[in-house]
């Protein structure tokens, strides 16, 4: 018998649900995109925290809606593979949103997708409604599922946590640690350096474009004096998003940059010197390399 124990656990909800939030506030480190913009999630990306004798793989899955395109459908099928692969699954919910139509959706194939695998309810955000309002929610959830525990958290400010960390360092198997005790992801950092620069794009462009463009780390040089230089490329679907990406005299993009640069010099504590092009490729969207760069499978977006 081994005393130390491992295993995943798997993050289901709703897009901007909070998923990303809590995967970085566990894990202690901003390992997943986190923005306002919701279906920013697309690969399953996998934080690792170490909890007393326990480590936990987190699985933050992209966002569970209604898919219309191929990139959505791949999206979707690789949540629900995410959860089919778990120990463990922790439900979403936001508590000012309560059971939305897609959180009753999500409740309904879990019942198909999760078998065995004991699912959690996390009750995110809580600090925004009242205690009665929360406990009504709770009983009116659990009357539709039969979960294997209740959480109330605040997954931004920290709250309840704790408690939800303690509970999953138990319920994981017993097992040899599956990574280094130091490793916070198992993303590849050319990974990681274009989920950074993806974010900082979201976060300054508006209404379609984030979905409309992906973003490869194309170069990765390290550098004697210790130093990475790391070449990425911007893919737009369309002619005209690539002025509004470069900005006026390519404001945005090297703004981007450096917001992008100083990022990933932090997270890998050494300095990067980050180079962007913006480049126009009309059918990204069913091009299979690029599904294949973010960790998905192109298949899964089969109609």
């Amino acid at each position: 018998m081994t005393d130390t124990r491992a295993g995943f656990v798997a993050l289901i909800g709703e897009p901007n649900a909070g998923k990303s939030t809590l995967l970085n506030q566990m894990v202690g480190a901003k390992v997943s995109i986190v923005t306002h913009k919701v279906q920013t999630t697309r690969a399953r990306i996998r934080g690792i925290a170490m909890h007393e004798n326990a480590q936990i793989v987190f699985v933050d899955t992209p966002g569970i809606f209604r898919p219309r395109r191929r990139l959505d459908r791949s999206m979707v099928k690789a949540a629900w593979g995410g959860a089919a692969d778990a120990d463990v699954i922790l439900f979403l919910i936001e508590a000012h949103r309560g059971l939305t139509d897609g959180a009753l959706a999500i409740i309904e194939s879990l019942r198909e997708h999760a078998g065995k695998t004991p699912v959690a309810l996390v009750i995110n955000k809580i600090d925004r409604v009242k205690a009665e309002v929360l406990l009504a929610l709770s009983q009116e959830a659990n009357s539709k599922f039969d979960f294997a525990q209740t959480f109330m958290i605040s997954a931004e400010k920290g709250y309840g946590c704790n408690g939800l960390i303690d509970w999953l360092a138990k319920e994981v198997p017993e097992s040899p640690w599956l990574y280094p005790e130091d490793q916070v992801a198992d993303l590849p950092m050319r990974m990681i350096a274009a989920e950074i620069t993806r974010e900082k794009l979201t976060l300054r462009l508006h209404e379609e474009i984030p979905y409309q463009l992906t973003v490869e780390t194309e170069k990765w040089e390290e550098k004697k004096d210790g130093s990475a230089r790391v070449d990425q490329i911007v893919y737009v679907a369309r002619p005209g998003h690539k002025g509004i990406v470069l900005g006026k005299g390519g404001e945005t993009i090297k703004a981007v940059g450096q917001a992008a640069r100083a990022e990933l010099a932090e997270f890998m504590g050494r300095p990067v010197h980050l180079f962007l092009q913006v480049k126009v490729r009309e059918n990204w969207l069913d091009e299979a390399e690029r599904y294949n760069e973010m960790g998905l499978d192109f298949k899964d977006g089969d109609a």
